[in-house]
């Protein structure tokens, strides 16, 4: 008797799977970004843009203008474009793709997953902005050189990493939106309407309305992401610059990631 209940406590004995440590769980979602023809094209067009901007600034741009900051301005651009469109093509590919029952039997944290997607997106957004400053050098010792004028470094230190902070920001705002809706196609509609028609709103408003003018620095998310792009000067940018990503960017992902571990996942 003894010996079967041995037996079939050892038969009933579960074994916990091994942990999976995050570093894992964020080289597979780097991974899963290029795996995809679209995931692979969208980002490769970091580069191809960036280089497409360089040959232009170089041809079209004025001599007194082939400056550092404005070949890293001209790459730069379209780099804000695309990473956060990476950062919510990476969030609702769980949904739109259905691939996320299996994510999330594999690592049923959920907080982890998106932690990790997170991080692989600021990865890319690292690497590419990098990239941008190095075509950028480039650009600037090639321009110079063609239009016989000296090079202009005019980009310091913590300019750069301002502008570093800016695409940061952008990207935060696609992964928001990503846990947010968790639809490809809505979260992509809903961030070009947020980076191109409510800005647009919100200029015509300030320029029509005085109160609204005083207000704009505070919720306008476009404005204050300019200031980082351009160089932070004052103490009170850098209090808009909290305050409208706190209204844009933390609480509507708070609440996207609380929707995230207790959406449905089919």
């Amino acid at each position: 008797m003894t010996a079967m209940t041995a037996d079939q406590a050892r038969a009933g004995r579960r074994t916990e799977p091994a942990h999976i440590p995050l570093t894992r769980v964020v080289r597979v979602e780097l991974r899963k970004m290029f795996d995809t023809r679209s995931g692979f094209w969208l980002i490769a067009s970091i580069g191809i843009t960036g280089l497409l901007a360089t040959i232009a600034t170089v041809a079209f741009a004025p001599d007194d203008e082939l400056t550092y900051y404005t070949f890293a301005k001209a790459i730069g651009f379209p780099i804000t474009v695309i990473l956060p469109m990476v950062a919510l093509l990476s969030i609702t590919s769980e949904w739109s793709q259905r691939s996320g029952l299996t994510t999330f039997t594999y690592v049923p944290n959920r907080g982890r997953v998106v932690g990790a997607k997170t991080l692989s997106s600021i990865t890319v957004a690292v690497a590419s902005m990098l990239f941008a400053f190095a075509i950028g050098a480039v650009g600037t010792v090639v321009g110079s050189k063609i239009a016989g004028i000296p090079m202009v470094w005019d980009v310091s230190l913590g300019h750069a990493l301002t502008i570093v902070l800016g695409n940061l920001t952008c990207l935060l705002t696609g992964t928001m939106l990503g846990m947010l809706l968790r639809s490809s196609a809505g979260g992509l509609v809903t961030y070009f309407v947020i980076t191109l028609l409510v800005p647009t709103l919100s200029g015509l408003l300030a320029t029509s309305q005085s109160w609204y003018e005083k207000v704009q620095p505070w919720v306008d998310l476009n404005l204050a992401q300019s200031f980082l792009f351009d160089g932070m000067h004052t103490g009170a940018q850098w209090a808009h610059i909290a305050t409208t990503c706190t209204i844009w960017i933390i609480l509507p992902g708070l609440l996207g990631l609380r929707l995230v571990m207790r959406s449905e996942v089919h």
